[in-house]
């Protein structure tokens, strides 16, 4: 199973938030190998990468994977098991990360966002509503009085 992660830049972390992921996460589990598709670039990327770790240590069947937009950056790959970067060579570098996203969402069996404004993170969740995956956004009860 390969499930991605998308969220706002300017995301802050929440302990209940770390606490519905996990929660997803060991509802989803079906005793296969999990892969993670990280973004790597902003606060919310970040803190999903800190719950995918804390979810390793429950399920050690899990791989963390960053997933890269431009090959001219350093992004630092401490937390991950591997890096990869899918088929942009052709696509401008000002579409990198949308194109990014919707190759994370394609690969994907599953989504967790946590998306309550417009932006990369909201484009690629309606993406990946009309590519037919699930997603399990968690802004709709963190934030129901703007998005509800």
């Amino acid at each position: 199973m390969k499930i991605s992660f998308f969220g706002h830049h300017d995301y802050e972390p929440d302990e209940k938030d770390k606490d519905a992921i996990i929660s997803k996460l060991i509802e989803l589990d079906n005793d296969e190998p999990i892969e993670f598709l990280l973004g790597g670039i902003g606060a919310f990327d970040m803190f999903a990468r800190r719950c995918c770790l804390k979810y390793k240590k429950i399920n050690p069947k899990v791989k963390l994977t960053l997933v890269l937009p431009y090959l001219n950056r350093d992004y630092g790959i401490k937390g991950y098991d591997e890096s990869v970067y899918p088929p942009l060579e052709t696509v401008p570098q000002r579409l990198a990360i949308v194109k990014r996203n919707e190759w994370m969402v394609e690969q994907s069996d599953f989504i967790i966002a946590c998306v309550w404004h417009c932006g990369g993170a909201k484009n690629a969740i309606e993406y990946a509503k009309r590519k037919k995956k699930q997603v399990f956004n968690f802004a709709l009860k963190k934030y129901p009085h703007i998005i509800g």
